[in-house]
């Protein structure tokens, strides 16, 4: 093997030819026919995680429940569970019909001191809607 070529038979990038084609002005062309030239410098990669995440990567928003109603009907105190397990005792006037297994997606606000809509943590309805 020739001290000018790689163990691929490539020359090497300092044995280039002597006779490289010139374009019209005499210069040595950047890249072939209007490609860009490509970059030299190797790409940034990323390390391996050193552990798994410390917090949740799929952050929730803390007033938005989603769950089963278990106390329902025209409100304006509804029941909800949420998959998790916890007890909701929801408040909210004028929300609408929702029969007992309903699956809803429910936004809430600061419980109103006034109402009491039964066990569970107590919480005011902001919006309120049916999850298919």
């Amino acid at each position: 093997m020739s001290a000018e070529q790689t163990p691929s038979g490539i020359p090497a990038d300092d044995a280039a030819p002597s006779a490289a084609p010139t374009s019209p002005g005499g210069s040595t062309p950047s890249s072939p026919a209007g490609r860009p030239a490509r970059a030299r410098t190797p790409l940034p990669t990323l390390r391996p995680p050193t552990g798994p995440p410390r917090h949740p990567t799929d952050a929730r928003k803390a007033n938005v429940l989603a769950g089963r109603i278990t106390r329902g009907g025209t409100g304006p105190c509804y029941g909800l569970v949420t998959d998790d397990g916890r007890q909701y005792a929801l408040h909210g006037p004028g929300m609408g019909s929702f029969a007992v297994g309903t699956t809803v997606r429910v936004t809430v606000g600061p419980a109103d001191q006034t109402v009491d809509c039964g066990p569970g943590t107590p919480a005011t309805i902001v919006t309120i809607s049916r999850v298919a």
